[in-house]
């Protein structure tokens, strides 16, 4: 049996285990099965990687940095960004990838528009490094906007933002959990009375479908997108990457 799995803590909102499951039920995929394992600490992955079965791995918050130690090879992304969230297991050797990029990067781009050149990016986790890697690729400015900005850096604070910051940055990409189910009366804080059609609001959480930040951001007219297709790249370039050779 070929097994694989996602660790992440908690993992009540996790996509990955039905996915997989339904997949190789409809693909007529006997041989494989996908479990959740929700650690509370990244030391209890070596548990976890005990299994001599094991021969992939999803990697979901808040581990997409921490797990990078447990790694016998980094693909190009993963050593140019420091996140990873695919691991696969061939031999015993634990190559790090990052779908994170691929997801977010053909998510974006079928709405993406030529007026979409400045971004703010909220929240500076695993998943933000990939966001950043995608803007850089494709030439667009960005901004990292955090509760606690690093000194040195361009990042913004919340109370940073303005109307006019907001005004000048159409693509907001949102990275945190705020707004993820069950809590979905929260929402980052934005000018919001400043969002115009011109805005493009891209939030990389799946549940709900809409997000507090989305709604807020769709009823004065901006184009948004959830994660949800971007998760399914995602899970489908796993896929690809545990099964190549």
């Amino acid at each position: 049996m070929r097994r694989y799995g996602l660790i992440g803590y908690p993992l009540t909102h996790s996509f990955s285990q039905k996915y997989f499951t339904e997949k190789f039920g409809r693909e007529g995929i006997t041989d494989c099965a996908y479990s959740n394992f929700p650690i509370a600490s990244i030391g209890e992955l070596s548990a976890v990687l005990a299994d001599p079965e094991l021969c992939g791995l999803n990697v979901t918050i808040p581990y997409k940095e921490q797990v990078l130690s447990f790694l016998d090879e980094r693909s190009p992304v993963v050593a140019a960004i420091g996140a990873c969230n695919c691991i696969r297991i061939d031999g015993g050797r634990r190559v790090g990838h990052n779908t994170d990029v691929v997801g977010f990067e053909r998510s974006l781009l079928p709405k993406l528009a030529s007026h979409h050149r400045q971004a703010l990016v909220l929240g500076t986790g695993g998943a933000s490094k990939a966001v950043e890697y995608v803007l850089g690729k494709l030439g667009l400015a960005y901004r990292l906007v955090t509760r606690r900005p690093r000194e040195g850096t361009s990042d913004l604070g919340y109370e940073q933002v303005d109307a006019a910051v907001l005004r000048s940055h159409t693509l907001v990409v949102n990275t945190t959990p705020l707004g993820m189910y069950p809590r979905v009366d929260e929402c980052p804080l934005l000018p919001y009375e400043a969002v115009g059609s011109q805005h493009y609001f891209f939030d990389l959480i799946y549940n709900p479908a809409r997000t507090l930040f989305l709604l807020k951001a769709e009823e004065r007219g901006a184009v948004v997108e959830n994660g949800h297709e971007m998760l399914l790249l995602q899970a489908e370039e796993s896929w690809r990457i545990w099964n190549s050779i």
